[in-house]
């Protein structure tokens, strides 16, 4: 059991029977009143972020979560099928739990695996992926004076926004968080 003096970013911790991660915390003295502390806490079964205050000094259970390098193989249904890089056993885990980044998933790109008591309940994905562009309009002379930009699908089926010097066959750099394009890949 830990309490609100423990706290820290990253802390994985269980609440009403979930598991979050500690995104930001506040420790709030007012002048009236008993002390408290603000979190902003992410769900790592769901992805979403709540706001909690706890009282100074409530106590709640550590949840230990392990990351364990994994390997994408394929997709079978709304199943996604990864290789541990140690042992070779393979686990299927379903798309509910990997969220809204399965859309960047390639085969055999490597993953973290995050676990609670033997079962996955995540996946983390690198921040930045490098994909090639498979569909997207020709870009045309004098356009990129503009600024603008284009949909582009890239080779996993996400659709990002891409300027217009970008054609098919380039490797571009996405950054899955916000779903935007970075750079291009030489």
């Amino acid at each position: 059991m830990i309490d609100t003096s423990d706290f820290r970013n990253g802390l994985h911790i269980i609440q009403d029977n979930d598991i979050f991660t500690i995104v930001e915390f506040q420790h709030v003295k007012p002048g009236k009143g008993g002390a408290f502390v603000r979190t902003k806490l992410k769900n790592l079964r769901t992805g979403a972020t709540v706001d909690k205050t706890f009282r100074a000094g409530e106590r709640m259970e550590q949840a230990i979560v392990e990351k364990k390098p994994m390997q994408y193989l394929y997709s079978q249904d709304d199943e996604y099928v990864f290789m541990d890089m140690e042992t070779f056993d393979q686990m299927t885990v379903p798309g509910s739990l990997i969220g809204a980044q399965v859309k960047y998933l390639k085969e055999n790109s490597e993953v973290s695996a995050v676990s609670h008591d033997g079962a996955i309940i995540g996946v983390d994905m690198p921040f930045f992926v490098e994909l090639e562009v498979t569909e997207t309009d020709p870009g045309v002379r004098g356009d990129t004076a503009s600024g603008g930009s284009k949909p582009a699908t890239l080779e996993t089926g996400a659709v990002v926004q891409v300027p217009f010097f970008i054609n098919i066959g380039d490797k571009i750099k996405v950054d899955i968080r916000s779903d935007s394009y970075l750079e291009r890949v030489r």
